[in-house]
């Protein structure tokens, strides 16, 4: 999984976040809320998400974890460690008899 730089990260959601405020101060604005949904929009292709919000949500957890931990979270299920890895079929030693 290909994860972005967290600065970039960070600078999106603080540009999505600066563009809700003005955007509920002026719903009606076309130009602010163009400019709200295309800060939406790129957070969304950040973080893999389809909706703006989740985007976010995403983004918040990915700055305040580890790689490590945002990656066990987003697979949804605990990955094992070094001990509970298969090795690669290469490295894999038979116990059947050669003849």
């Amino acid at each position: 999984m290909l994860l972005p730089a967290k600065a970039e990260v960070a600078r999106q959601l603080r540009r999505y976040r600066a563009w809700e405020r003005v955007m509920l101060a002026s719903p009606h604005d076309r130009r602010v809320r163009a400019t709200f949904e295309d800060s939406g929009y790129t957070l969304c292709v950040l973080m893999g998400k389809r909706c703006a919000r989740e985007a976010a949500e995403a983004a918040e957890r990915y700055l305040h974890s580890t790689l490590a931990g945002y990656l066990r979270e987003q697979d949804g299920r605990p990955q094992p460690g070094p001990a509970g890895r298969r090795a690669p079929p290469s490295e894999r030693r038979s116990t059947a008899p050669r003849h």
